[in-house]
């Protein structure tokens, strides 16, 4: 583990029992009880961007003991997520701006600093990953999370072992 990273103390080394350990926690960091292991404190989530999209299209408002962080990329690539699907017929223009609005209303906390790029860079030679894209997502959960909401394919399996992940479930009221 990398000293000097906010949820050094919050990741779990190996699994429950273990100490530094977080109480309710799975080995793979999803809430050993539904989301009710989140309840209660403040926690920071790391969104990717299919799971932002997700997020607008349930509707549901993320519990204010919560806050979102993630890349300056993520809107973009959300964006970009629902343009795919209008261009394949698979969501209509005016729905797909719809949910633009809810994912631009939606409280996030960007960043896009030194400290995190130099971090993304590092997993990416560390772990052999081809490009930094998963590596922000994951820089950003080690440096300024609690967890990681990872609905992208391939980006869960990146961040297992290196940052807690969570469901989308866990940013309920």
């Amino acid at each position: 583990m990398l000293a000097g990273y906010r949820n050094q103390a919050t990741l779990p080394p190996l699994g429950p029992g273990q100490a530094g350990h977080p109480p309710g926690l799975r080995v793979d960091g999803i809430p050993a009880t539904g989301a009710a292991g989140y309840h209660g404190h403040m926690t920071r989530f790391v969104l990717d961007p299919a799971a932002l999209v997700q997020l607008a299209e349930s509707g549901n408002p993320v519990d204010p003991a919560h806050q979102l962080v993630a890349p300056n990329s993520l809107r973009s690539l959300a964006l970009g997520l629902l343009l795919s699907r209008v261009r394949a017929g698979k969501l209509g223009e005016a729905a797909a701006l719809e949910l633009h609005e809810r994912m631009t209303g939606q409280r996030i906390r960007l960043l896009g600093d030194r400290v995190s790029r130099r971090t993304a860079w590092r997993l990416a030679r560390e772990h052999g990953w081809d490009t930094l894209h998963d590596a922000e997502y994951v820089a950003v959960a080690l440096l300024q999370a609690d967890a990681l909401i990872a609905a992208g394919p391939g980006l869960a399996a990146k961040a297992a072992g290196i940052v807690p992940l969570a469901p989308l479930s866990a940013l309920r009221q």
